[in-house]
């Protein structure tokens, strides 16, 4: 009942018209951010970032989530109508969602698409309200050794569960760390890795960084592949959206499996693209008629968009209480509250309660009006792909570099960003995963913080870490997922050859 309190506070603060208008345009953002491949949610929140900066945390928050529920809409728009994913997310749609589409069927591929999308986001939105107070008051007995722990959990996690080669995801999360070092020592006050330019003093920009990875970066590897749009047409009327409502409930087996995957992935550092792809394998294994994967199988569209869109939603729980983001987008998030001066954790439901349970009560709201707006506005955002992408690139091109020089109003900050949009060309076209790199640039000082308070207050001995269950439990399985990969190397031999004794 106290959650419902709250939870009904937060609708009472954003059901308002300024925020109800704020909820359509970043829906609208989010879908045009989300249909045109080169941006994504994380680089349109990040774009967004430097226009919040004069606004209520609580109205911002409505703006940037909202366009995040968008960009995951728009990401299905493109999977199915032109077997092109907006969102890596929305990769696993394209393998049953475009057959779909040639088959005339795409208006009802949509409609299930962004049906069990929001539905899945529900499901996240659900965990968040039940369990972020609970989640929120157990950390609250946590100290230093005991963040410590939990940020150690959070690296490891995409080492040991990552779907990228351990040593490449290692590779971007040092990346991260230096970035995090720069600047000014937080405890001793001295300056680091600034090579004696002023501009470094403060470090380097968290939405620069985003902007040149994510939005350049993206852009870069789009234009060498040459994109051309060529699509299929699909007109959404209310008598098939009612059809497509009504068969969905013989679904419910793909549905509650779908959303516990997207749940489980977006807590762990899974993400949303992993829960998609392992949602549709799954569906797939469980099928009676798994040859009719990739062919045009309603089963196939259902089950990555509500894993996709539980992960998404259901990443921001760990971010809220913990302060530790289950993606990419909900990194970002993390890094505007932070320039907003709020601190993510277990104190943010004790000192911003209002803004806590009026950016939950959004979730709710937001995702019922991406629906309602995207059914209403796809026909207008597939025309919108038939634009010559050499038109599109340069317009998205000029935002981030707007965007990039408006954080501080300096021509050194769009030169960072150029630097990082040619690493994160080359991350993409060597295979290195970015989320690990923007993780570690978010969280890397917070946690060498804690660990040198640990350090402090144990007199310099890595005890501390073991020195009650809880932190011991955490640090114990943080170094088993670190090392899992070599760990399952080493066993694998052993495995194989009581496979074969059995056998």
């Amino acid at each position: 009942m106290q959650e419902l309190d709250a939870l009904l506070h937060g609708m009472a603060i954003i059901s308002t018209p300024y925020h109800l208008m704020l909820m359509v345009a970043g829906v609208l953002l989010g879908i045009l951010v989300g249909v045109l491949p080169g941006l994504g949610a994380p680089n349109g929140v990040t774009l967004l970032l430097p226009l919040t900066f004069t606004m209520p945390p609580h109205s911002a928050i409505v703006l940037l989530s909202c366009m995040y529920w968008g960009a995951l809409f728009g990401g299905s728009i493109t999977s199915i109508l032109f077997n092109i994913p907006g969102e890596p997310s929305s990769v696993a749609t394209t393998f049953d969602g475009y057959p779909l589409a040639k088959q005339g069927r795409a208006a009802e591929a949509l409609t299930a698409a962004f049906s069990s999308a929001l539905l899945g986001a529900l499901v996240g939105v659900l965990l968040i309200t039940f369990l972020s107070g609970s989640i929120a008051k157990f950390a609250m007995r946590f100290s230093s050794p005991e963040f410590f722990a939990v940020y150690l959990l959070a690296f490891c996690s995409f080492i040991g569960m990552g779907k990228n080669p351990p040593l490449k995801t290692t590779v971007s999360m040092m990346i991260g760390f230096a970035l995090a070092a720069i600047g000014m020592d937080t405890i001793s006050g001295n300056l680091r890795l600034t090579f004696d330019l002023p501009v470094l003093m403060n470090g380097i920009s968290f939405e620069i960084v985003v902007i040149g990875l994510f939005g350049i970066g993206e852009i870069l590897v789009t234009v060498e592949e040459g994109l051309v749009f060529r699509g299929e047409h699909a007109r959404i009327s209310l008598k098939i959206v009612l059809q497509t409502w009504a068969r969905l409930p013989k679904y419910w087996l793909t549905l509650l499996r779908s959303a516990a995957i997207g749940c489980w992935m977006g807590i762990t550092p899974g993400g949303p693209t992993a829960a998609s792809f392992m949602s549709y394998s799954t569906a797939k294994k469980m099928s009676k008629h798994p040859e009719r994967y990739g062919k045009g199988e309603m089963d196939g569209v259902i089950a990555p968009e509500t894993a996709d869109h539980a992960a998404g939603t259901s990443a921001l729980l760990p971010m809220l209480t913990l302060g530790i983001p289950g993606s990419a987008t909900a990194a970002v998030m993390l890094g505007g509250l932070m320039i907003w001066g709020l601190q993510p954790g277990p104190m943010l439901f004790v000192e911003q309660k209002d803004f806590v349970w009026s950016l939950i009560a959004s979730m709710y709201l937001g995702n019922v009006v991406s629906l309602i707006v995207v059914l209403a506005t796809v026909p207008f955002f597939a025309a919108i792909l038939r634009v010559p992408f050499s038109i599109i690139a340069p317009i998205i091109i000029m935002v981030c570099t707007i965007g990039a020089y408006s954080v501080h109003s300096s021509m050194f900050d769009v030169g960072v960003m150029l630097f990082f949009g040619v690493l994160g060309y080359l991350f993409k076209k060597l295979g290195y995963p970015i989320a690990p790199l923007v993780l570690a640039a978010v969280l890397g000082d917070k946690a060498e913080a804690a660990f040198r308070q640990s350090m402090l207050f144990s007199d310099g001995k890595l005890s501390v870490f073991w020195s009650n269950p809880l932190v011991g439990t955490m640090t114990t399985v943080a170094l088993l997922l670190a090392f899992w990969p070599l760990l399952g190397r080493a066993f694998k031999p052993v495995l194989r050859r009581l496979r074969h004794g059995i056998a």
